[in-house]
């Protein structure tokens, strides 16, 4: 019995009516999704560390999601972990035909382009109508307007050059910035904090920077930055609380000096 033939059982015992785990029993598509979730952004966090035991061990924990799914669905009758694993192979298979079919070599973007059109074909044979049909909308949000911004540049709704995203940020931001002037309700600051934000991620886009993995680097900057503090703080005997604006100010410095600084590119 292989690796993966052996998970397939594990799950099928721990879903058994009668002598399988209370817990897993209970679950259904929708109280797994956030575990789903979880174990990706698990996986994320494994490969930032570079660690390769830990990558080994959260592949198979999302590895483990996708069966347990599939076990659900199988009990219900609509399809088993073999069927998923037959479509994406399909679908692999038909989104490279210049590999499997026609045996000719495609640049990355020419592939890129392929790929694409063939989404969008098989996205209009499923009755996805749109130009942003498609775009799951569990994506954590700063990716998700990425996405929806590129989606849309495709079609030609986009600015032609990165000097009027710029002018857009600018734009978003003094609107923001007069939600709170006139005093504005929450949820008009809130709507215009949010147009902001989309502005933001789209001149990301434009400069060829992903926002998500952005705001994943400047958290664990934030992270490293207040753990020195905590650190120079209780190696003098300081408690945090009792610091004023000027003493954070300092021990952020300080902090912000004693850690590694992100490599120059180019």
């Amino acid at each position: 019995m292989s690796a993966l033939e052996e998970l397939l059982e594990v799950m099928r015992r721990l879903r058994d009516p009668q002598t399988g785990c209370a817990w897993d029993r209970e679950q259904t598509f929708a109280s797994i999704v956030p575990h789903t979730l979880e174990e990706a952004h698990e996986v994320a966090d494994a490969i930032a560390s570079g660690s390769m035991p830990a990558i080994r061990d959260e592949l198979g924990d999302l590895l483990f999601q996708v069966v347990f799914l599939a076990r659900i669905a199988e009990e219900q009758g609509e399809f088993a972990f073999d069927d998923v694993a037959r479509a994406i192979v399909d679908k692999l298979v038909r989104r490279h035909p210049h590999v499997f079919q026609q045996n000719q070599s495609l640049t990355s973007s020419e592939q890129t382009a392929v790929w694409e059109s063939m989404k969008a074909a098989e996205r209009r044979a499923e009755g996805a109508e749109g130009v942003l049909a498609g775009v799951a909308r569990s994506l954590p949000a700063l990716t998700r307007a990425a996405k929806l911004g590129k989606r849309a540049a495709r079609v030609g709704f986009d600015w032609p050059e990165v000097d009027g995203v710029r002018a857009k940020v600018d734009e978003e931001l003094a609107e923001f910035e007069a939600t709170l002037r006139d005093g504005e309700s929450a949820a008009r600051r809130e709507e215009e904090f949010g147009d902001m934000l989309f502005a933001l991620a789209n001149w990301g886009r434009h400069l060829g920077i992903d926002p998500e993995a952005a705001l994943r680097a400047a958290n664990g900057k934030f992270e490293s930055r207040f753990a020195a503090m905590e650190r120079f703080a209780a190696a003098r005997g300081i408690a945090l609380g009792s610091l004023d604006l000027e003493a954070w100010e300092r021990l952020w410095q300080e902090a912000k000096n004693s850690t590694p600084k992100s490599p120059p590119t180019g």
